[in-house]
């Protein structure tokens, strides 16, 4: 049911004190609380019906009335199957309702709020609009809020699809769906319930045309219906025939119709697909796959496009630095170089598996206080922290931080690409840094980092699997094309070497295009791949 809501004027409590009873009772008044919506899924009473009241066992449940009716319940026997076929499809989809309202109902978390000054542990689902909720490492941002205290990295992969962690300062906004890698900050929630982020998704999930069915299954309900059609004239004239032209008595005339019409409907066959699906299903549990409902099977058969993305799926989150190229030695040798890596990496909160290499490799220490800091963002592309308005340093995708100056650094960075490599390029910045992007003419750009993912060790194995079963592999990555290209063809994914930019995508048509023509996809943003 819909939440009725009343209007509450938003009021932005004093982090350390937070809403009053009394507030926080008002919102739940008024409709403000952080009630969950219910994700897309079948009622026990929809699973019941769908399998009951199907074409295929409305035609039986007919004849067997007509059998009833003349009280030869020993024929029933031909209702076996129908029985045994909606069993079946009832028990598979219950089980896997059952198992998932269990993984609902364990994972109902807690969360910690600030209320009339004191610190309380409550339900997520007790929160109202407005509360200060104190988030740390490792929590899920259940609502939509903005950091009013303290700092943090959160984690949005499952929403954008990039792994890099975003840092977040009072004024920045947190989405439902991420979660926080590092840090703690007090919050406060500003769209709750059916109106935050996740909720929202869940909603047009919901909205979504239900899926169609599978092949097989339609060609069978097609034949059944069409056959359902056929019998009714050809019955009456069986009966019409047994009854009055042969004589036979009401009984034994129902009866024979009844068995001549039986043996027209394929019910061997309907029952024959749903043991094979239901093997498929026993299959995919033994490899801990929980199936919500049979047919699917057929449909994940017929898959012929499998889309992924680089990192987590063909190399692992891990990296390690391969090699610095200096790029202005007479000004920085390597030992200066180190030495602004380690300022800039003390400088970000965030601790992504690309930092975290690069801090393994140089450390992290520095004494200057930054005065302004740009945490890496998936959008941008880049990081970036200044120490005065004239001396700030850049680290992030080369093409996208030097822009139409790329060509200046181009050759090298295609080189290393060429092994597999991902380059991030450090850069000297003179001019005031801000959030409207860099000025060509204020960069010097330093050096040249090479990081490598190391390749997860069944990718190969799967890929070529997924080879031999024609399946195509799209590999859609916010990474360059290039690199993620090699890397591609370095686990045997089929035409890696058809590559494309997202950045030169500009239409929705556009990106169709590029999926059909080209095996990878480089620089996708986030909003490009939500598409």
């Amino acid at each position: 049911p819909k939440t009725v809501r009343t209007e509450v004027p938003v009021f932005r409590a004093k982090a350390s004190y937070g809403l009053t009873a009394a507030q926080v009772s008002e919102r739940f008044d008024a409709g403000w609380a952080n009630t969950p919506v219910e994700p897309p899924g079948k009622t026990v009473g929809q699973i019941v019906s769908d399998n009951v009241f199907t074409y295929f066992n409305m035609i039986f449940m007919i004849l067997a009335l007509c059998v009833i009716a003349v009280g030869s319940w020993q024929n029933l026997m031909f209702m076996f199957v129908v029985i045994v076929n909606t069993v079946i499809g009832i028990a598979q989809e219950l089980k896997a309702k059952i198992t998932l309202d269990k993984l609902i109902l364990l994972s109902e978390p807690n969360c910690t709020v600030i209320r009339s000054g004191r610190e309380q542990t409550i339900a997520v689902s007790d929160t109202v609009r407005d509360d200060i909720v104190l988030f740390s490492a490792g929590n899920e941002i259940f609502a939509d809020a903005v950091v009013v205290e303290g700092s943090c990295a959160a984690n949005e992969a499952l929403i954008t699809g990039e792994a890099h962690d975003e840092e977040k300062n009072p004024g920045d906004s947190l989405l439902s769906g991420s979660f926080l890698a590092a840090g703690s900050c007090l919050a406060r929630l500003t769209h709750v319930g059916a109106d935050s982020y996740a909720s929202q998704l869940t909603i047009k999930a919901r909205e979504q045309k239900p899926p169609q069915e599978s092949e097989m299954m339609r060609s069978l309900g097609k034949l059944v219906k069409v056959i359902g059609i056929l019998i009714i004239p050809l019955g009456l004239f069986m009966a019409f025939k047994e009854i009055y032209i042969l004589e036979a008595s009401v009984k034994d005339g129902i009866l024979a119709t009844v068995a001549s019409l039986v043996g027209m409907i394929p019910e061997g066959l309907y029952l024959l697909t749903t043991l094979a699906l239901l093997a498929g299903v026993l299959r995919l549990s033994k490899q801990k796959t929980l199936v919500k409902e049979v047919a699917t099977i057929e449909s994940l058969a017929r898959a012929d496009v499998l889309c992924v993305d680089k990192t987590g799926t063909i190399t692992s989150e891990e990296m390690q630095v391969e090699e610095l190229v200096p790029l202005c030695p007479e000004r920085y040798n390597p030992d200066d170089l180190a030495l602004v890596i380690q300022e800039y990496l003390a400088s970000q909160k965030a601790d992504n598996a690309t930092l975290k290499a690069i801090r393994d490799h140089f450390g992290s220490k520095g004494d200057r206080i930054p005065q302004k800091i740009l945490p890496f963002s998936s959008s941008r592309k880049y990081g970036a922290v200044s120490f005065f308005d004239d001396e700030s340093y850049v680290l992030g995708a080369p093409d996208v931080i030097l822009a139409e100056r790329y060509y200046e650094v181009q050759d090298l960075v295609e080189e290393s690409l060429e092994h597999g490599n991902r380059i991030l390029l450090l850069s000297h910045y003179d001019r005031k840094l801000g959030e409207g992007g860099l000025e060509s003419e204020g960069l010097l750009p330093l050096a040249l980092i090479a990081l490598k993912n190391k390749i997860r060790p069944a990718a190969a194995e799967t890929f070529s699997f997924f080879r031999d079963e024609g399946v195509d592999i799209k590999v859609i990555s916010g990474d360059n094309a290039l690199a993620v290209s090699k890397i591609a063809e370095s686990v045997g994914i089929e035409n890696a070497g058809r590559y494309i930019d997202a950045r030169s995508l500009s239409s929705d048509e556009e990106i169709e295009r590029a999926i059909l023509s080209h095996t990878v996809i480089g620089r996708v943003s986030p909003e490009q791949k939500q598409k």
